[in-house]
C-alpha cells in the first residue's frame, strides 16, 4: 500500500500558488463587490486571527470574520461573504484531476489530501467540489491543530493513516519549505507548479505510463 497526498491551493486548485506568477487570487475584486481593501483583509484578518487560529481550530470563519469585517467596511451578512470565497477559491486543476482520477483506479494506492485549511473550507472542497469521491479523506490543519511545514502536522497525518513507517507517502506541495519539512520527516516529497511534476515520482510516473 501506499498513500498518495496532495495539496490543495497551487495543487488541486488553481488559487493561491507559493510563485506569485502562477497564483489566482479569489479576493481580486472583494473592494468592488464587497467594500473592502484587500491589503486590510489581509493585514486584519488573513495574517492574524484566521493563520493563527482558524487554521489550526481555534475558532472558525464565521465568529472571526463576524469580528473583523465590519472594522474593515463591510457591514453585510458575513457568511455571504464565506459563500463568496469558497465558490471564487475552487478553480480545480483539471489536468491534475484527471490523474488523480486515474490513481485513484490502482490497487493498493490510497488518495488523500493533505492542506493548511479551515473547516468550512475543508468540508466544501470534499462535498461540494466533490473531492470525496476520489480522496479517503482530508487531512487539514484545523482538524489537527497544527499548520504545514509544522512537524506536529506531519505527525498527526501519520497518526489519523495509523502508518507503518515502511509504507511509503508520497506529497506533492506548491512550498519548498513544506517540501523541505516532509521530507525531513521521512516523506517522499515533491514540489509542484503543474501536472507535468507527477513526473518526480518514480513510481506515479510508471502507474500512469507518464
Amino acid at each position: 500500500m501506499t498513500y498518495v497526498l496532495f495539496d490543495v491551493d497551487g495543487v488541486l486548485i488553481n488559487g493561491y500558488h507559493a510563485k506569485p506568477e502562477l497564483r489566482h487570487c479569489w479576493d481580486e475584486h472583494i473592494e468592488r463587490d464587497f467594500g473592502i481593501s484587500r491589503k486590510d483583509f489581509f493585514d486584519h484578518y488573513i495574517s492574524g486571527v484566521f493563520v493563527e487560529e482558524v487554521l489550526v481550530g481555534k475558532a472558525n470563519m464565521l465568529d472571526t470574520l463576524s469580528a473583523v469585517l465590519p472594522r474593515i467596511g463591510y457591514t453585510g451578512n458575513p457568511q455571504d461573504f464565506i459563500d463568496y470565497w469558497l465558490k471564487n477559491d475552487a478553480r480545480l486543476n483539471q489536468d491534475l484531476l484527471a490523474q488523480v482520477k486515474a490513481l485513484s483506479a490502482i490497487d493498493g494506492v490510497d488518495l488523500y489530501i493533505a492542506t493548511n485549511q479551515a473547516h468550512e473550507r475543508a468540508d466544501y472542497l470534499m462535498q461540494d467540489l466533490g473531492l470525496g469521491q476520489y480522496f479517503k479523506a482530508i487531512f487539514h490543519s484545523a482538524a489537527i491543530g497544527h499548520r504545514k511545514p509544522s512537524d506536529g502536522y506531519f505527525k498527526g497525518v501519520d497518526q489519523q493513516l495509523g502508518r507503518d513507517p515502511a509504507r511509503k507517502v508520497i506529497f506533492f506541495d506548491d512550498t519548498q519549505a513544506i517540501i523541505d519539512a516532509a521530507n525531513a520527516h521521512g516523506w517522499e516529497a515533491h514540489q509542484f507548479d503543474g501536472v507535468k511534476d507527477l513526473k518526480k515520482s518514480t513510481s506515479i510516473q510508471s502507474w500512469l505510463g507518464l
